[in-house]
Order: structure tokens, then sequence, then C-alpha cells
């Protein structure tokens, strides 16, 4: 009789969580496959990339060649209330949301783990490139995966110790070469399947087009002022600028503008020179911790404030609990309120936060 708990595998269709499925199987683990029906916009249900028609007939075949059982869980109403409603609401208050995170803290590590364990699983697996680790002390560490050209320890930095004792990631000690040709030496219809990009519910659409379509309230026009007040011209709507944007502000210039700041308080949308862009500190809000508390209330680390952003040399200083300034070693371009920074020391993620501001300020 086999003693090794039930694991449910989030299944996609692609590659990644084929292997990290095959990899379980091998090690005697009894499995179940689970993949999520996420929300899309009406009429374009067959669009969205993380279960379209033909990503879920893709997953459920590799399920039946390694002999588990496979289901498909209906979250589209879960998802759009805390990812799509998220996404909205904060492009709304100005600032630019990573859903990808938020779907990893809330719908996998929510929804579908919860839903897992309703079924008698003990362990959520996924095919994310990261590791983990437990300490003497049996605390979870979570850490960059080998292939650091793949590595997703920052989009699952917002997890918890809780969340985190029940994942297994199979995949942390490879590189997506072997993946790959594990996949083919083990024939799996999968072996050569591109990665999906973008966000998953924009369905590869433009995503100013998709807040146009669902939130035509950010359509309020505004001034768009250098950083000495100067009006330029006028903007349609903050939402439809990011920091560090260059392109399409309808505006002519002697010299390239970019976007440093969207000023929701006057509706403005600050521009001015690429040595503008420059900010060397940040405040960080909704801290998580991965150990539950910060090393200190002043320490050193990495921080990357994007997910293909290199991690930066800084100092990070605890304002409280749940909020940190963080101070970097050089002058980054694109720090963008609403996106996450996250905090590592060499390979081990020790912590991330919400982009609130930038310091500095110029106006």
């Amino acid at each position: 009789m086999n003693s090794l708990p039930l694991v449910a595998v989030a299944m996609s269709g692609g590659v990644d969580s084929s292997v990290a499925a095959a990899l379980l199987l091998e090690q005697g683990y009894p499995l179940v496959g689970l993949m999520l029906r996420l929300w899309s916009e009406p009429g374009c249900e067959d669009n969205n990339r993380c279960c379209t028609p033909d990503a879920v007939a893709q997953a459920r075949q590799v399920a039946a060649i390694l002999g588990i059982p496979f289901y498909v869980i209906d979250s589209r109403d879960v998802f759009y209330s805390r990812i799509v409603g998220m996404f909205l609401e904060g492009h709304r208050v100005g600032i630019t949301p990573n859903p990808c995170l938020a779907c990893n803290q809330f719908i996998r590590w929510g929804f579908l783990l919860e839903y897992a364990k309703a079924m008698g699983a003990s362990y959520l697996a996924t095919g994310h490139y990261a590791r983990l680790q437990k300490t003497s002390d049996g605390k979870i560490e979570l850490l960059r995966g080998i292939d650091l050209e793949k590595d997703q320890s920052y989009v699952l930095s917002r997890l918890n110790q809780e969340q985190l004792s029940q994942t297994f990631l199979p995949l942390g000690n490879l590189e997506k070469k072997q993946v790959r040709a594990y996949a083919s030496n083990i024939r799996l219809p999968v072996a050569e399947r591109k990665d999906s990009q973008d966000l998953c519910f924009l369905g590869g659409a433009n995503y100013r087009d998709f807040l146009k379509r669902h939130a035509p309230d950010l359509l309020q026009p505004g001034p768009i002022l250098s950083s000495q007040g100067e009006r330029l011209g006028t903007h349609e709507g903050l939402a439809f600028f990011t920091i560090g944007q260059r392109r399409g502000l309808g505006i002519s210039s002697g010299k390239p503008l970019f976007v440093l700041e969207k000023d929701v308080s006057r509706n403005a949308l600050i521009v001015g020179g690429g040595e503008e862009l420059g900010r060397k500190e940040l405040i960080a809000g909704q801290m998580n911790w991965i150990s539950g508390m910060a090393p200190g209330k002043v320490f050193r680390g990495q921080v990357k404030i994007r997910y293909k952003a290199r991690s930066v040399n800084a100092t990070i200083f605890l304002i409280d609990h749940q909020k940190t300034r963080i101070k970097f070693d050089v002058a980054l371009r694109d720090i963008t309120p609403g996106q996450v920074a996250v905090i590592y020391n060499e390979d081990m993620v020790i912590g991330s936060g919400i982009i609130e501001t930038s310091r500095e300020a110029y106006i």
C-alpha cells in the first residue's frame, strides 16, 4: 500500500506542469491533475491562454498518458472578483498592479489549494522554476530556481509559510532544456509546446483596449505636464500609461520624453527626459515576509522591482511589519507603484511588498 500523501498537480497543458506531474509519479506519489477554468471576456471564452480548449485537451491527454485522474475546476467567479477586479481597481487609483502574483497568492494557493485539500490532497505541486527547503526549525525557505533564466521565485514571493509547507516544486533543480528533454524521452506530446506569455485574461488583446471595454470611467482626459509644471498636451486617461513609457504620449518635443509619474489628485500625467527617470528609493507596503518576520530593522539585500528586472543591491529599512523603505545603491528608471518589490539574500527570497511610491520627487 502506498503510504505517500496524495498530491494535486496544477496542470496547464504546458510542458512544465506536465513534467512536474511525471517526476512526482516517478517518485511514487499518488496524483490528481487539476486545471482551473479562469474567467474570460464574454464571447471570448476560448482566448484565455491559461485554459483554452487546446490547453485543456493537452492537459487531459497528458493525464491519460500518466494514468492519473484529471479534473477542470470552475474558478471564473472568484478569479474575476479577486484578480480582474483588482486589475481594474488598481488602474482606477493610478497604480499598475501585477495580477500574476495575486493569482498565485489567492487563486492557485488559495482557491485551488483549498479545493485540493477538500479532495484529500496534502500538497499542491506546480511547474514553477523555484526551490523550497526546510530549515532545522521547520521553516520553509523559498529559493531561486537553478535555471536563472527561468527562475520564478519572484512570482511566488507573496506566499506564506502555511502555503509553502503544502507545496511541491519539482522543477526547481532543473534547467528548461532538461525539462523538455525529459518530456521528449517519455514521449509527452507537450515536449515542444511554447511557453505562454502576457496576462492570461487579456486573451492576446491590448490591455488599454481591455480597460476601455471594462472600465470606461477611466477615460478621463487631463493635462500632460512637464516636471516643471508646463502644460504640454492632454491625455485620455492616466490608466493608459505606465512609468517609463516613451511612445504614444501624443506630444511633440525636441527631446525624448518619458512618463515620470501619474498624479491622480490632479489627473495629470507628468513627463520628462530620461535623466529624470532615475530614483534611488521606494516605499513598499503590504509586506510578506517568507519566514513570518523581517530579518532586522535595517539590513542589506538584493531587490527586484519587476519579474524580468535584474536584482539590485539595496539597504532595507523597516518602517513597521507591513512597510519598508528601500534605498538602492544605484538609481532605477522604472519604479512603478502597484508592482512588487521582492527582496533577496543571494538565492533566498526574504520577502516582498507592493510598491507605493518612489522617493526623490521632482515636483
